[in-house]
């Protein structure tokens, strides 16, 4: 480690404020900042807390009736309060990490890192959910753009995520476990309007929609509509923890009992 500034923000404004100075950095969990900067990979001269703004921390849900998530909100206050509201995000959130991780971790700063084995990533695509930041909304499908790479311009912060809730949902993930990253995980929602289909921890590009899948459940939401299909490993991951047709077909499985938990 070396010698950095750090400055607690107290409002959404102050934060872009010294954000905007020199090479200042946000700072939510610190989940994989702290370390990567441990490893000199990183080196901002100012750190700014996120973490002491009222306005970006808690669940609520507002009267479109979407289930709205502070970007400072740590993933145990997810997984407690957005039980009652959206029951598959609030499970998703509770399997993150180990009890540490998802008491200091948060949504904001996982969808701003963008992993490609992170769960948030598959929640907001597969809920298409808004990101909403400090200068403008962005749909989920718009907001990722590859590993580690979003539509984030620079000193932009999340400062609050709305999840459409819908009908039917649920996230699988076969999970890494010296990490407990997925390995590949699959979020399935069922919308009045169509099934989305997200999955994560299995491209080199990162989290992405399976469109075919989308198709074939919104005719039909039952895990045998999969059967015919398959996901071609030309784009996945490969790497010691497995292949990347053991990636693609992982894929499927993990979808398929997605779709069996939510029906």
């Amino acid at each position: 480690m070396y010698n950095f500034e750090f400055a607690k923000a107290k409002t959404i404004a102050d934060a872009v404020k010294a954000l905007s100075s020199g090479d200042a950095q946000a700072l939510g969990g610190g989940q994989t900042l702290l370390p990567t900067m441990k490893q000199r990979l990183a080196a901002p001269t100012t750190l700014v807390s996120l973490n002491a703004i009222p306005e970006m921390i808690g669940v609520c849900v507002n009267d479109a009736g979407e289930v709205c998530i502070g970007g400072a909100t740590t993933h145990a206050t997810v997984a407690r309060e957005a039980a009652a509201h959206y029951p598959a995000l609030a499970a998703l959130a509770s399997h993150i990490g180990d009890p540490a991780v998802r008491n200091r971790g948060t949504i904001g700063g996982s969808l701003a890192n963008n992993d490609p084995s992170a769960c948030y990533p598959a929640a907001a695509l597969g809920s298409g959910a808004v990101i909403k930041t400090n200068a403008r909304d962005i749909a989920a499908d718009d907001y990722f753009l590859g590993m580690f790479t979003t539509a984030l311009d620079e000193g932009e912060i999340i400062t609050e995520v709305r999840f459409p809730v819908p009908q039917k949902a649920n996230y699988q993930k076969f999970v890494q476990p010296a990490s407990r990253f997925a390995l590949v995980g699959v979020y399935v929602a069922k919308y009045a309007g169509g099934v989305r289909v997200a999955v994560t921890g299995a491209a080199s590009d990162g989290v992405f929609r399976w469109a075919e899948a989308e198709a074939a459940l919104s005719a039909d939401f039952a895990a045998t509509a999969l059967d015919a299909l398959a996901v071609p490993g030309n784009d996945m991951i490969a790497d010691l923890h497995g292949s990347a047709d053991y990636r693609a077909h992982l894929v499927k499985v993990m979808t398929k009992r997605a779709v069996a938990a939510a029906a």
